[in-house]
């Protein structure tokens, strides 16, 4: 059985715990196995810290969730609408940071990379980034 959920917030800060733990929520009746929630936690963390640090800079903005899960796998998609990105295969370089004046240890591809299956970023300057990540159920 396929399940859909979407939900629009601001890139606030405080707004990444909310993203965590709804897409916990929606995982949880698939699937409440410790470690695979608290994978798919971390990655969404990741994507939505990404957004609201590099795609508004701070700034605000909206950002959209969506998530599906059918009886396989589950696919969560983190868009923004703000700065996008220019070189998604530079920015997916482990340790490479564009903000390396505010401490930033750019690894938030690779922690996404490591806790889901799969992770596909699609962005155009100026316009959007969208990353969507995929993970099996156990």
């Amino acid at each position: 059985m396929k399940n859909r959920a979407y939900i629009k917030f601001l890139s606030l800060s405080e707004n990444e715990g909310f993203a965590r733990l709804v897409a916990a929520a929606f995982v949880m009746a698939k699937n409440s196995h410790m470690d695979f929630l608290d994978d798919i936690k971390t990655a969404v963390s990741e994507a939505v810290t990404n957004s609201i640090v590099h795609g508004y800079e701070g700034g605000e903005g909206e950002i959209e969730m969506e998530l599906v899960s059918d009886d396989e796998k589950v696919y969560i998609t983190i868009t923004d609408y703000g700065v996008g990105i220019e070189d998604i295969d530079l920015v997916r370089t482990p340790l490479y940071s564009s903000k390396p004046s505010q401490n930033r240890a750019g690894i938030g591809f690779t922690v996404m990379e490591t806790f889901m299956d799969s992770v596909e970023v699609v962005s155009e300057k100026g316009r959007f980034t969208k990353v969507i990540m995929s993970k099996k159920f156990l």
